[in-house]
């Protein structure tokens, strides 16, 4: 392809002269002004500009430093052209950013020679930024499916476990699915604004899956059992929040983000604390708490008492859920986010198709 080349020079004899050195192999195009090449590059982008830098309205420099504040015209390779053999001259040309300068009058092969190796140089430039470029959306793409593996596999793995207690599965999309109206709703009302963030947020519901993950060491004669459990039954049962922690830890606490696996933590090992301390494996209170426990501690309740287990047939109808729930307020549940969640109560009727 043949490149165009930008001259721009007051003088008629050296835009000339540098045609005619420079036409054999590229498209010329020519400016006896600063403000005629400013006009020009308004609508064209040469491979390389020529620029003198003493001319009457705008010298050189000037014109450069309107070029580097337009995103369009800043990476255009500049060629400084002057008379002056001053150090400071080629100082001031190379500070102002000029790929390279050349000297009047022009030695034609030293002037062809200095174009040359500056497209070059560009061309490779170009092409280097280009490869770059295609490399970290590749990077980009294949993180985001290894992200949507390692979700898929978390998600399976989390429904896999609940299945062993009677569990469809529907209770890790259900409490996602709940975790994450929660939270969103929280923060449109701007409350607890300093920890919803959306970074906050996306680590949460992809945390959710993982809340009761150390139900996996626990005995299919406790998590299968259609009645209630004995006491040393429960004190067994409570131990998965405690198992949950350490199984996180082990399969993504040296592979995972800091502040996601802090969220898994949080939601599998404290989801049963209670707001008044009564809770278990801690016995943290209030605001001890963390708030993904918090989140997911309404959102757990609420799909347990919703679906059918083993142990229970389903609550119906809704509004006798949020009658159980409200009891708890204050004692069981963050007051906050659980007087939120029960005034979300339409908008749970239309994901539930409950007329």
């Amino acid at each position: 392809m043949e490149h165009t080349i930008l001259v721009v020079d007051d003088d008629r004899t050296n835009l000339a002269l540098a045609q005619k050195i420079l036409t054999p192999r590229y498209r010329i195009a020519a400016s006896n002004s600063g403000r005629g090449a400013l006009k020009y590059l308004e609508n064209h982008h040469p491979a390389l500009i020529l620029l003198d830098i003493n001319m009457p309205d705008l010298d050189g420099f000037e014109v450069m430093e309107q070029l580097r504040q337009k995103e369009e015209t800043r990476s255009i390779p500049v060629i400084f052209l002057t008379a002056d053999n001053l150090a400071e001259t080629e100082v001031k040309c190379f500070r102002m950013g000029a790929m390279d300068f050349v000297t009047k009058p022009f030695v034609p092969d030293i002037l062809l020679s200095r174009v040359d190796k500056t497209i070059e140089l560009d061309q490779y430039r170009h092409n280097l930024e280009q490869m770059v470029k295609e490399q970290a959306e590749k990077i980009t793409e294949d993180a985001t499916r290894i992200s949507r593996i390692q979700d898929s596999v978390i998600v399976g793995m989390a429904n896999l476990i609940e299945s062993r207690d009677g569990s469809t599965g529907k209770h890790v999309k259900n409490t996602q699915m709940y975790v994450r109206m929660i939270a969103d709703e929280l923060r449109s009302r701007n409350l607890f604004a300093e920890e919803l963030t959306e970074e906050y947020i996306e680590d949460l519901c992809k945390a959710a899956p993982l809340h009761d993950v150390g139900k996996i060491k626990i005995p299919d004669s406790i998590l299968q059992k259609p009645g209630r459990l004995t006491p040393e039954e429960f004190d067994r049962m409570k131990k998965h929040t405690t198992h949950s922690s350490q199984i996180i830890k082990m399969i993504i606490g040296d592979v995972e983000d800091e502040h996601y696996v802090r969220i898994v933590e949080d939601i599998a090992m404290f989801h049963h604390e209670r707001w008044d301390g009564s809770g278990y494996p801690a016995g943290l209170a209030q605001h001890k708490i963390p708030l993904a426990a918090r989140i997911m501690a309404v959102a757990d309740v609420f799909d347990a008492l919703y679906e059918e287990r083993c142990y229970k047939p389903p609550v119906r109808p809704i509004e006798k859920i949020m009658e159980i729930m409200g009891e708890g307020r204050g004692t069981q549940f963050d007051p906050v986010i659980l007087d939120v969640f029960m005034e979300m109560l339409p908008a749970l009727k239309e994901v539930l198709g409950i007329e």
